[in-house]
């Protein structure tokens, strides 16, 4: 096969992308089902993890963006319900993820280093607390093979933070590191989002732990298989990004897929790195779509692809302060067929149950008079997901203001 890079328009990149993150068919009619979601996350290959919950937890939104007003329950009884329901994991892929089971002989390699305390894949504290304190987490694993399932704060020492509020403490390092080393899984989440571990063996079905384990390289061409997959078209960072693997095995990786014909390398209009199709992917004519998009959605959380993607400036102003955000607080691009259109921070104010839009800018070269309602539709379908009464919308900027005209017309 001819290694030759063949031409990608920008606009069929910006639409295989789409499709490839499940934006190129139509949302499920009726209602939705567990199998609905689970497909949903194996095109994506993995949520990220986020505990802020402004409007909804991060590893939600994006399956109400694709499959609109479905039940999150399906995803709660995938992730953390009975031993038999699992269909769904805990771990450090891209950042704290949720993943699907079936991948879980595709991480072993990764829990292997990290029980070896092979520094370059197990995070930096982590490896100094194992080297400095293997006693302490000999004792926490003695009390979770005795006691059962635990969260940090239920172990009988080392509970004291030890640093800001933000500050692990002893234990939460111990039982860290047995997450990282496969050993301990999530069993539960309880409260305001802690996370309760428990024994890999008491968590995951048998057949799951049963699935044999391949050579740490097969694992790691097949979750940029997986990565290619969901991206459709990509740079080598991104595809590395996908699953953070490490700079020298994913080199190896990449030139061994690209020799099998698995990536097919391909020239993009407009970008400045080579990139590499999947060679299923789906190339589009159009898309039809309206969607949110939360700030860890896999479509846009590099944001330098998306930036280059749908030319649009995206940052994430949490932890900016606020005289200083420009767009506000727990902003959501708003998806209308291919193109990223306009902004809206949102809040959900669950004592009022209403969905608050605190603001909504419109992006350049848009129509607030086209945008308007499309968006107001979606904004409606988020409040009922999220089992609020009402929509705040804003008055102010002309997005804004065409919205009300458009809730005055209805």
């Amino acid at each position: 096969m001819s290694r030759k890079r063949t031409a990608v328009s920008a606009s069929a990149a910006r639409r295989i992308a789409l499709a490839a993150q499940g934006f190129g068919a139509p949302r499920p009619d009726g209602a939705t089902n567990a199998g609905h979601v689970r497909r949903a996350i194996d095109r994506l290959g993995l949520l990220q993890i986020d505990s802020v919950n402004v409007l909804a937890r991060a590893h939600y939104l994006p399956l109400f963006s694709r499959l609109g007003n479905y039940d999150s329950d399906h995803l709660d009884r995938l992730a953390w319900g009975r031993k038999s329901q699992r269909g769904l994991f805990e771990f450090w892929a891209h950042e704290a993820s949720l993943l699907p089971v079936a991948s879980h002989p595709l991480w072993r390699w990764r829990m292997a280093r990290a029980a070896a305390a092979h520094a370059g894949d197990i995070k930096g504290k982590l490896h100094v607390f194992r080297r400095e304190k293997g006693a302490f987490i000999d004792e926490v694993r003695r009390q979770l093979v005795a006691r059962g399932p635990l969260a940090a704060s239920d172990l009988e020492s080392g509970t004291a933070k030890t640093g800001p509020w933000w500050g692990w403490s002893d234990a939460k390092y111990a039982m860290e590191w047995l997450f990282f080393a496969g050993e301990v899984t999530t069993a539960t989440r309880r409260g305001a989002f802690e996370r309760v571990y428990d024994l890999t063996e008491r968590v995951l079905p048998a057949a799951v732990r049963a699935l044999p384990t391949p050579e740490p390289a097969e694992a790691q061409r097949e979750l940029v298989r997986i990565a290619s997959r969901a991206l459709g078209v990509a740079t080598a960072r991104d595809l590395r990004d996908y699953f953070r693997l490490p700079v020298d095995d994913f080199k190896a990786r990449l030139a061994e897929l690209v020799e099998a014909g698995d990536l097919l390398p391909v020239a993009v209009e407009g970008w400045s790195h080579p990139a590499y199709l999947d060679p299923n992917a789906r190339q589009p004519r159009t898309i039809e779509v309206r969607a949110l998009l939360a700030p860890f959605d896999p479509l846009i959380w590099e944001r330098d692809r998306t930036e280059r993607i749908f030319d649009f400036f995206y940052r994430i102003e949490i932890y900016t302060p606020v005289a200083k955000r420009t767009h506000g607080y727990y902003v959501l691009p708003f998806l209308l067929d291919d193109k990223l259109v306009a902004r809206v921070d949102l809040k959900a104010d669950r004592a009022a149950s209403r969905l608050l839009v605190h603001a909504a800018h419109l992006e350049p070269g848009n129509e607030a008079a086209k945008v308007a309602g499309p968006l107001r539709e979606e904004l409606r379908l988020m409040a009922d997901w999220l089992g609020l009464e009402g929509v705040s919308l804003p008055r102010a900027g002309a997005l804004g203001k065409a919205m009300g005209a458009h809730t005055r017309r209805r």
